[in-house]
């Protein structure tokens, strides 16, 4: 069978107005204008606008298109989490006096997970061909440093761009690869729920997955060798979330180390250091992200990888080859989809002469358990370790009518400010939908806007928004 190479054809219409695919064999190397390793959320607009520019576009992608958001990451864990949080909102609704008798269906919030990713995938596929990229289903490797290659295919471009992300990383616990065992890369693939769950690892990954599959009715254990839940953001934060969580009845096992995983009749042992052995049904491993660099062979290019694996890029996404550079989680960047979309419209920017650095952006993230975690700029420590004379205050939810009013009084808003200019820097935010509200101080850090001019806002009554002027104004007390 000769090698093939899926390209789509123009149609009548124009240059880029696909109708239809066809297929050449490849006998020589091909050249194109761009070629694009990996189909992730940086790839694909990048690889569509090139090709709207005119360039002759390449992208390999050996999986399903989309990479991890669309796949293994945002999108499934975001469908299924609205069943799950649903389902917990309606247990916790006899707070305020409504009581419902709550079943899920697992195998149909599977089946809807699935289509949705489905769907995702097909309009990834449809913009690619409707662009006129060409389309490798193949791992691509380099064979020289501005050459990419498949097992049937070998192309060469003046410019390249990685994009290739991070997988599931494993650790080595004796024992594990003989039990079966999930990943977030896998856990979609359920199709019924383990009556009870192993979480390893308290990050967000392990919180929002393990959280949701209490609340859609197993029972779960979370491990996790710090001695707070998310560890990386501020210790109230990990109070709101660990009082949620054990609500949740998720049993929480802090400064705790997995030891061994043994095979047990219907599940696994878990062993702890220090002789707590855990039984569940399904271990879910979430500790920590691997970016997916090996098969690249990138020593082939002279392109450097960190002590970590991670591609060595300068300010500017640039790796030191002429022309190729990378982004998103394989270069090391936040390990947040869009933030690989943002570098993306940076390498574009670099092509076409006005340089945009890799961090001239203020990150906002939020982590979508219950109650949601949304965090923009720095926090306070952040603030002090780059030399800031930074001042905090929180404002309790239980303050504000909104969080009252619903019975969402668990949380808090928190804003950080530099004292010598007055302006907004970060803010963290605790409890219901904050992952939406954060976005309100996200835009006044961005635009430099100072405590004063939230403070002179005037926001709708009653909502939860109304809580941030009231909070600025607690920086005029002192």
């Amino acid at each position: 069978m000769e090698p093939q190479l899926e390209r789509t054809r123009p149609s009548a219409r124009g240059k880029y107005c696909v109708s239809q695919s066809f297929v050449i064999p490849l006998r020589h190397m091909e050249q194109f204008d761009v070629v694009v390793i990996g189909s992730g959320q940086g790839g694909v607009p990048f690889a569509v606008k090139m090709a709207r520019q005119g360039r002759s576009v390449c992208l390999f992608e050996s999986g399903p298109l989309g990479g991890t958001c669309v796949n293994n990451g945002c999108t499934p864990s975001k469908s299924f989490l609205a069943s799950a949080h649903s389902a917990g909102r309606a247990r916790r609704a006899g707070t305020i006096g409504v009581h419902a008798d709550v079943t899920v269906d697992f195998p149909a919030v599977m089946r809807r997970v699935n289509g949705i990713i489905a769907s995702f995938r097909d309009e990834n596929e449809k913009r690619l061909r409707d662009a006129g990229v060409a389309i490798v289903r193949e791992r691509a490797r380099f064979t020289a440093p501005n050459v990419v290659a498949g097992p049937h295919t070998e192309v060469t471009a003046p410019t390249i761009l990685i994009n290739t992300g991070c997988s599931a990383a494993t650790p080595p616990i004796p024992g594990l690869d003989d039990v079966p065992h999930l990943t977030n890369e896998t856990f979609f693939g359920l199709t019924e729920l383990p009556q009870s769950f192993v979480v390893i690892g308290g990050g967000y990954i392990g919180l929002e997955l393990g959280q949701g599959v209490a609340r859609c009715g197993a029972s779960v254990q979370i491990v996790e060798p710090a001695d707070r839940v998310l560890s990386n953001e501020e210790p109230d934060v990990s109070d709101v979330l660990a009082r949620s969580l054990r609500d949740d009845g998720i049993g929480l096992h802090l400064r705790a180390r997995v030891e061994r995983i043994r095979p047990h009749a219907g599940g696994v042992h878990v062993e702890l250091a220090g002789g707590t052995t855990l039984e569940a049904e399904g271990v879910l491993v979430a500790t920590g992200r691997t970016p997916n660099t090996r098969d690249l062979q990138l020593q082939r290019a002279g392109i450097a990888r960190d002590a970590r694996g991670f591609i060595q890029v300068d300010d500017y996404l640039r790796t030191p080859v002429e022309g190729v550079y990378a982004i998103g989680d394989v270069a090391g960047q936040p390990q947040f989809t869009h933030v690989s979309w943002e570098d993306h419209r940076r390498v574009l920017s670099t092509l076409h002469g006005t340089p945009r650095k890799r961090d001239d952006r203020t990150l906002a993230y939020a982590v979508f358990t219950e109650p949601q975690i949304g965090r923009a700029g720095l926090t306070f420590a952040q603030a002090e370790a780059r030399g800031i004379d930074a001042r905090a205050e929180t404002l309790p939810l239980a303050e504000v009518a909104r969080g009252i009013e619903w019975g969402e009084e668990r949380g808090f808003f928190r804003a950080v400010v530099d004292r010598r200019t007055e302006a907004l820097i970060g803010a963290t935010f605790a409890g219901y939908e904050m992952g939406e509200l954060i976005h309100v101080l996200l835009t006044y850090i961005q635009r430099g806007a100072t405590w004063h001019d939230l403070a002179d806002a005037m926001h709708v009554h009653p909502t939860f928004a109304e809580g941030l002027p009231t909070l600025a104004r607690k920086f005029a007390s002192h």
